[in-house]
This record gives C-alpha cells, sequence and structure tokens, in this order.
C-alpha cells in the first residue's frame, strides 16, 4: 500500500490529461505508463476495482475484465480513426460517475455494472488508440496499457480488500468513502483543480 501511494505521489507532476498526444507511445512501456500518466485515468482505474469491491461477488472479476475488454474495442476505433465523440469528457466524468455508483453502494446486477463501466472503457481505450502513432508496435502497447489498467483495477480491490480487513465490519462503508473520494478527484479534474 505505501508502495502505491509512493509510487502515485511520483506521478503528480504529470498529473494533467494523460491523451493530450504526447511523446513517442510505442511499445510495451509506452503502453504501459499511458494510463498510469494522467490523474483522470489513474483515478477511473481505481474507482472501477472501488467499485468491483464494493458490488462483491461475481463483480469482483467481471467488472474489471469488462473494463479491460470494452477498453479494447475503444481502442480498435481509435486506431481505425473512427470518431466517437466527448471523448475527453467522457474519461474525465468516468471517476466522477464509476466512484459515484460505488459510494451509493446500491446492489446493482453485475450486466449493469458491467455495462456502465464498459461505456467508459471505451473512451479510455479510445484515446489510447487515437493516439497512438503508425509506427508504433501496436500490439505491445495495446498490451501495456491493457497490463496498467488492469493493476490499477487490481490495486483498487486490493486497497479496498485491505481496508475492510482493518475497520473489520465497516470495511463497505470505507470503500464507498472511497468511491466517494474518487468522484470528487473527477470533479476536481473537469474543473481543473487538479
Amino acid at each position: 500500500m505505501r508502495a502505491l501511494f509512493a509510487f502515485l505521489l511520483i506521478l503528480l507532476p504529470t498529473a494533467a490529461f494523460a491523451h493530450s498526444g504526447h511523446g513517442d507511445t510505442a511499445g510495451l512501456l509506452h503502453g504501459f505508463m499511458h494510463p498510469v500518466g494522467g490523474l483522470d485515468h489513474v483515478l477511473a482505474m481505481v474507482a472501477v476495482g472501488v467499485f468491483a469491491y464494493v458490488l462483491g461477488g461475481r463483480a469482483l472479476w467481471l467488472v474489471p475484465l469488462s473494463f479491460v475488454a470494452m477498453m479494447a474495442v475503444g481502442f480498435g476505433l481509435g486506431v481505425a480513426q473512427v470518431d466517437v465523440p466527448f471523448v475527453e469528457l467522457g474519461i474525465a466524468l468516468s471517476s466522477v460517475v464509476i466512484g459515484g455508483v460505488a459510494a451509493l453502494g446500491r446492489p446493482m446486477p453485475v450486466v449493469a455494472a458491467s455495462t456502465l463501466v464498459g461505456v467508459f472503457a471505451i473512451f479510455h481505450g479510445h484515446a489510447h488508440g487515437a493516439e497512438m502513432p503508425a509506427n508504433a508496435a501496436g500490439f505491445e502497447y495495446a498490451l501495456g496499457f491493457m497490463l496498467a489498467t488492469a493493476l490499477l483495477h487490481l490495486s483498487g480491490i486490493g486497497a479496498a480488500m485491505g481496508m475492510s480487513k482493518l475497520v473489520g465490519k465497516y470495511g463497505k462503508a470505507v470503500a464507498q468513502v472511497a468511491g466517494g473520494v474518487f468522484a470528487l478527484g473527477g470533479v476536481g479534474v473537469l474543473a481543473g483543480w487538479l
């Protein structure tokens, strides 16, 4: 947990939008760094993990898996230069909505939860695909950002589980508060405060 926190603090100087057409994006490492290079992506990815934890059961693995799968679809659309409207807004709203739903803590069918995160994943994937240069190693790049995304989901799940063990029966409530924090972080990104 401390290592993850330290890693996130290191990234704060680069916490602008992660998809502003920056530098060389070729290869596994560049793909891996794209989602962790912007606060908007990090908030959304970790919020997905917290949301999955709050729902529990099969959602614990199906919700993050749905995000990664639909992000691959969005990536394909971006590479094919298929226009997806409001990509930046969709990315910024993803942590607000996903974190907000986690904060509410209401039961939700796994299909509905997977669909919700899947819609936002298309925006994230599209940003990755649209900004990949034509000479990039596409498969390695995609593998990199999908791996980083999955690890950020797992960090959300792991942090929620760890806090749950620390606080016992209040674990779900603490995870809901964390969801609210991610939603507020998304508002901060939208407003330009973060």
